[in-house]
């Protein structure tokens, strides 16, 4: 089924909140089980015939905290502007306001299971948003024997994506293959040699990337990997491995790395080392004012990223619609004034335009019929997406978005990349 953007918006109240379970103003919870028009299935916990309650665990605090808080305020912004419109109105017929309870897990899988197990005590109709491949999996076991949707979630992890493995999940982001494939089909392109130095965290992350970049590059004569090293996602320094693989003379870096410090100290030691090769970098790592500017990333040939979604701060996207109705949503609703250092605002502003979608499809107020719904939408152009990227949630094994777009670092920010140069 082809699903496409209703802009129809009506009112009520979301709010989010930091720390734990803070309702919104007008969420009343009902227990009584509506249904709707009072001829479909009993509803799941958390809908009523006024408002439908989401929960989102994610770090608000601690070393991850600014994309975490993003990941909160993109979505509180998105559903901030559909309430006051008037809510969303459901395929049952009802029309509903969408709440938003916040849970702070700093990044710690043991606290975001205690706080997934503290919304399924608040009655959450279902898990959105979260930030993390570590603090998702820790409850995903928990969701399933809960039956309680855990979706469109900011992991690269392909576990989410399986519906077999996963029945109760999907994933929003590219997963990590997705990432590390285009920059090898880039790299493929070249008509010049090039030496290749690869540096991955010692986990799912980094080998997905890495299994993608060379799946991507296999039968291309002119790419050779010269050095490939991992690290722990505890480490605090990677001076080390940085110091051997600038002793192979490798032309490109491809640093699969998830720690912003530890982004920002490898662009700074490389430049200590004298080596300066073009960069590959994920996109989750890859933000211009808070990773590359600190890092003098305009030191280096080229540094490349992949993004599916429009960035704020660039001068290609100042007029944009998208992306001024995003801003202003964003302050207004989401307690947000700054420019965005991160994606994940963006790319939970998407997910609630994605969950918007299955809400409007839902015949019954019903989590299995959510996630029927959910699953069921295709080429769907979400606001602040790229052009040549879409959802698709129907596809067995891939997350909401699999595409994205390879782009350079232009010293604000990020250009189409074509060719590798």
């Amino acid at each position: 089924m082809n699903i496409s953007r209703k802009h129809s918006r009506a009112v009520g109240i979301v709010a989010a909140a930091s720390a734990l379970a803070l309702v919104v103003a007008g969420c009343s919870a009902r227990d009584d089980g509506g249904d709707g028009d009072g001829d479909g299935a009993a509803s799941s916990p958390g809908i009523t015939d006024d408002s439908i309650t989401l929960g989102i665990t994610t770090p608000l605090s601690g070393a991850t905290a600014g994309p975490g808080t993003c990941t909160v305020a993109g979505v509180t912004a998105y559903f901030g502007a559909v309430n006051a419109a008037g809510g969303v109105e459901f395929g049952d017929g009802v029309t509903r306001t969408v709440e938003i309870e916040t849970y702070d897990d700093a990044y710690d899988p043991q606290q975001s299971l205690a706080n997934f197990q503290q919304m399924v005590a608040d009655d959450v109709f279902a898990v959105t948003a979260g930030l993390g491949t570590p603090t998702n999996r820790a409850f995903r076991e928990a969701a399933i024997d809960e039956e309680v949707p855990q979706v469109l979630v900011m992991t690269g992890d392909p576990l989410f994506s399986d519906r077999e493995e996963s029945p109760w999940q999907l994933g929003f982001v590219p997963i990590y293959q997705n990432e590390g494939a285009a920059f090898g089909e880039l790299l493929a392109t070249s008509t010049e040699e090039h030496k290749v130095a690869i540096l991955s965290q010692n986990d799912d992350y980094g080998e997905g990337y890495v299994e993608g970049f060379k799946e991507a590059i296999e039968g291309a004569d002119n790419i050779e990997i010269v050095g490939e090293l991992t690290y722990e996602a505890t480490d605090t320094s990677v001076d080390a491995q940085l110091t051997e693989l600038a002793g192979t003379g490798a032309d490109v870096f491809f640093n699969a790395m998830s720690i912003t410090p530890l982004v920002i100290s490898s662009l700074q030691k490389t430049q200590e080392l004298g080596w300066l090769p073009s960069w590959f970098l994920p996109s989750n790592t890859s933000s211009p004012t808070a990773i590359l500017q600190p890092g003098n990333a305009t030191a280096f040939p080229g540094v490349y990223s992949v993004s599916f979604s429009k960035a704020p701060a660039s001068p290609a996207f100042a007029e944009d619609e998208d992306v001024q109705t995003f801003l202003s949503d964003l302050a207004e609703y989401a307690d947000y004034p700054d420019m965005p250092a991160f994606p994940h605002c963006m790319w939970s502003y998407m997910v609630g335009a994605t969950l918007e979608q299955a809400f409007q499809n839902m015949t019954e107020p019903t989590r299995e019929n959510f996630l029927a719904a959910l699953n069921d939408i295709s080429d769907f152009q979400a606001p602040l997406m790229l052009d040549g990227t879409y959802v698709d949630t129907t596809v067995d094994g891939q997350p909401a978005v699999s595409t994205v777009i390879v782009q350079k670092y232009n010293g604000t920010g990020y250009s189409n990349a074509e060719t590798f140069e």
